[in-house]
C-alpha cells in the first residue's frame, strides 16, 4: 500500500504493519455486515419495484394511490442511493470511481490518528481532568478497604515476596557485589571516622560499659600466665645479656613472673585497682583526643584507608551481599518468616488506617493524584505519539476492513432507515403538494 493510498508516507522508522489478524469474532462480525448489506440492498430494489409497478399501475389508469406509492417509492430509492454512497465513501471509492472525498478510512488515516492522539491528549491526559477523576474514585479509601481483608493482603504479600525474590534472582551476583563494595568504600571513605569513635567510647567509658571487657582480658590474661609459666620465663631469660650467670637470669625470670602474675591477679579482684583507674584516664583522653585532636582523626583516617584497602576486608565486603541475598530469599520463600509476618501486619495496618481515617485516605488520594499527574503532564506527548504511530503503522486496506467489520453493520442501519425516511418524506412532500394543487 502505497503513499498515495494512505494519505501520508509512514514515518522514518515507522514501517506499515497489519493490524492485529482478523480472530474468529471478526469474521463472524463481517458475516453481520455482509447479512445486513444484503438486507438493505434489498429494500432498495424493494422500493425500485414498487416504484416501477406504480408507474406502470399509474400509466393503466389505477387511481391517484398509485401517484402516492411511487412519490414515496421514488424518494425511499434517493434516500437509500444518498446513504450507501455515504457509507460507502467512507471506506472505499463508490463503484471504484476516485471521486473526491471518498475512500475518507484509508486516505485519512494517518490524519485520524493524530486528531485521536491530540483528542485523547486534550480531553483524558489534561491535569484537571486526572485530578477530578481520581479525586471522584477514592482509592485511598476503596484500597484501604480491599487491603484491610486477611486475604488480601495475603495475596499482596505473596506478590511482593515473589516480586523480591525474582528480582534478587535476575540480579548479577557479581555486579552486585561490585555495586555494594564501592558503595561502602566510598561512604566509608568520605566520611570522617575518628569523632564518631571518640563519641561512642566517651559514652561507653561514662557508662562504665568498657569495665566488663576489662574484666575478660584481665582474667584471661590470668589464666594464660597460669597456664604458659615456662613460656615467659624463656621470654625473660632470652632477654638476659649473655655475660650474666644462668642462675641470675632464672630467678630475674621468676622474679617478673611472680610480679606479672600479681600485678594481673590484683587487678582481677580489685575493682578500685590503680591500673583500672589509669585504663580508664587513657580512655577518657583517646575519646577526647578522637574528637578534638587533628593529629590523632589524622593517623585514624589514615589507618582506616589502610585497613579498607586490604583483599581481605574488601572480599569481606563482596561476601556480605551474598550473606544479605540469601537471607531474604529464603525470608521471601517462608510463608512464616518474621519478613512475610511483619510485612503482612503492616498491610493489615495500612489497610485498616486507609479505610477509617480520613486524613490518611487524603494523604493517599494526593498521592496517587500527584504521581498521575507527573505521568500525564510529563509523558503526555509520548503517549499520543504512541497512538498516532501506531495508527501510521497499519496496512491501510486492512484497517478499513477491520473497522468496517466492527462498526458496518451499524452503518447499513442508515441505509435501511433512509430508505424508510426518504419513503415517508417523499410521500409527505407528495402529499403537500397534491393538496397544494388542489
Amino acid at each position: 500500500m502505497g503513499p498515495t493510498e494512505t494519505g501520508t508516507p509512514p514515518a522514518r522508522g515507522v514501517s506499515y504493519k497489519t493490524m492485529t489478524a482478523f480472530t474468529p469474532a471478526d469474521e463472524e462480525r463481517r458475516r453481520g455486515v455482509r447479512r445486513m448489506k444484503l438486507t438493505a440492498t434489498s429494500m432498495l430494489l424493494f422500493v425500485a419495484l414498487i416504484y416501477v409497478l406504480a408507474k406502470l399501475a399509474s400509466h393503466e389508469g389505477a387511481g391517484t394511490w398509485a401517484g402516492y406509492v411511487a412519490a414515496a417509492a421514488e424518494a425511499g430509492m434517493v434516500g437509500a442511493l444518498a446513504d450507501w454512497f455515504a457509507v460507502t465513501a467512507l471506506f472505499r471509492h463508490p463503484l471504484g470511481l476516485p471521486i473526491p472525498h471518498t475512500a475518507i478510512i484509508p486516505t485519512k488515516k494517518d490524519q485520524l490518528g493524530i486528531s485521536l492522539g491530540e483528542f485523547v491528549g486534550e480531553n483524558f491526559l489534561s491535569e484537571d481532568v486526572v485530578r477530578q477523576r481520581l479525586r471522584s474514585v477514592g482509592i485511598g479509601s476503596r484500597l484501604g478497604t480491599w487491603l484491610a481483608e486477611p486475604e488480601h493482603a495475603d495475596r499482596v504479600t505473596a506478590e511482593l515476596a515473589t516480586a523480591l525474590r525474582g528480582a534478587l534472582t535476575v540480579l548479577r551476583e557479581t555486579d552486585v557485589q561490585a555495586v555494594v563494595t564501592e558503595a561502602i568504600t566510598r561512604r566509608a571513605n568520605t566520611k570522617e571516622i575518628a569523632p564518631g569513635i571518640g563519641k561512642m567510647l566517651e559514652g561507653i567509658v561514662a557508662d562504665g560499659a568498657h569495665r566488663r571487657a576489662v574484666d575478660l582480658v584481665v582474667a584471661r590474661a590470668h589464666d594464660w600466665l597460669v597456664l604458659h609459666r615456662d613460656d615467659v620465663m624463656v621470654a625473660v631469660e632470652g632477654g638476659a645479656p649473655g655475660w650474666t650467670p644462668r642462675f641470675v637470669d632464672r630467678r630475674v625470670g621468676e622474679r617478673v613472673y611472680k610480679e606479672l602474675l600479681r600485678f594481673v591477679t590484683e587487678m582481677r579482684d580489685m575493682p578500685t585497682h590503680p591500673a583500672r583507674g589509669a585504663l580508664d584516664r587513657f580512655l577518657t583522653d583517646f575519646a577526647s583526643d578522637l574528637q578534638s585532636d587533628t593529629d590523632t582523626r589524622v593517623r585514624v583516617e589514615r589507618l582506616k584507608g589502610e585497613v579498607l584497602g586490604r583483599g581481605e576486608v574488601q572480599d569481606l565486603i563482596a561476601s556480605a551481599w551474598t550473606a544479605v541475598r540469601s537471607m531474604i530469599v529464603a525470608a521471601a520463600e517462608d510463608e512464616q518468616s518474621e519478613l512475610r509476618l511483619r510485612v503482612r501486619a503492616q498491610l493489615l495496618s495500612l489497610g485498616a488506617r486507609m479505610a477509617t481515617e480520613p486524613r490518611v485516605q487524603e494523604k493517599v488520594d494526593s498521592w496517587v493524584e500527584g504521581a498521575a499527574v507527573h505521568v500525564v503532564t510529563t509523558y503526555r506527548k509520548e503517549i499520543t505519539s504512541l497512538i498516532t504511530d501506531t495508527v501510521a503503522s497499519w496496512d491501510a486496506e486492512h484497517t478499513t476492513r477491520k473497522i468496517e467489520a466492527h462498526i458496518g453493520r451499524d452503518l447499513q442501519f442508515i441505509r435501511i432507515n433512509g430508505t424508510v425516511v426518504g419513503s415517508l418524506a417523499g410521500l409527505l412532500i407528495y402529499v403537500v403538494t397534491q393538496t397544494l394543487g388542489a
